[in-house]
């Protein structure tokens, strides 16, 4: 099972080294240290919201703004926990709570892939060989983003910049396309934060408020139509 777990885990290393790289040199641009930068993979595990947290500690937001932001994005992880934990009916709450701290998207995705594991006695042990390869695998590219955040050129790492942006584009767009409405809500957001830093606004807040009444239009946006 262990064998397997790692073997499904593979494509998500393979996908994950790159952009973890990129995190930690974005990372060590923005003025963390490398225990920094390689304790936030540890501690967060969380791609999109490491990359947002780089982005506003480099434009000098504060803790709770940081902190009130992730909590935002990264509020389908509860979804997705319960749905993970649905799945998991046959494996006891001492497995449960552990595996669903390492879901990410990914780590979803392919772990629905396989339901039948969950099944199985030693069903937990994939479940854990595939987030573990996951999670050692980010850290990983994010240690070494932050070693050759050190002795890159600076142009070169300033120019990696724009890799957070086209990560987020390429999040974007293909929920663009299924749904057209979410192009409506990412521009109310992008708006909303505009308006907040021209009135005086920090930019951390001005990044919460347009992430959270964002998120919130969604909820009138998005709702299905009434038969």
């Amino acid at each position: 099972m262990i064998h397997k777990g790692i073997a499904a885990g593979f494509p998500i290393m393979l996908g994950y080294l790159p952009i973890a790289i990129t995190y930690g040199v974005l990372a060590k641009q923005a003025g963390m240290s490398l225990t920094e930068l390689t304790l936030m993979s540890v501690m967060v595990f969380a791609g999109a919201s490491q990359f947002m947290g780089v982005n506003m500690i480099a434009v000098g937001a504060g803790a709770l703004e940081i902190m009130i932001a992730t909590f935002v994005l990264n509020f389908r992880h509860f979804v997705m926990s319960l749905s993970f934990m649905n799945r998991m009916r046959g494996i006891g709450l001492r497995w449960k709570l552990p595996l669903s701290l390492g879901l990410t998207d990914e780590t979803f995705a392919v772990s629905a892939l396989h339901p039948d594991e969950a099944k199985e006695e030693k069903g937990p042990w994939f479940y854990l060989a595939l987030i573990l390869t996951a999670y050692f695998s980010w850290i990983a590219g994010s240690f070494l983003g932050g070693v050759l955040g050190e002795v890159i050129p600076e142009q070169l790492s300033q120019s990696m910049g724009i890799a957070l942006y086209a990560m987020f584009i390429g999040l974007l767009v293909p929920s663009v396309k299924k749904e057209w409405k979410v192009a409506i809500i990412a521009i109310l957001a992008m708006l909303i934060n505009g308006l907040c830093v021209e009135l005086g606004m920090s930019s951390g807040w001005a990044i919460v408020l347009g992430t959270i009444i964002g998120g919130m239009s969604g909820i009138f946006l998005m709702k299905e139509e009434e038969r």
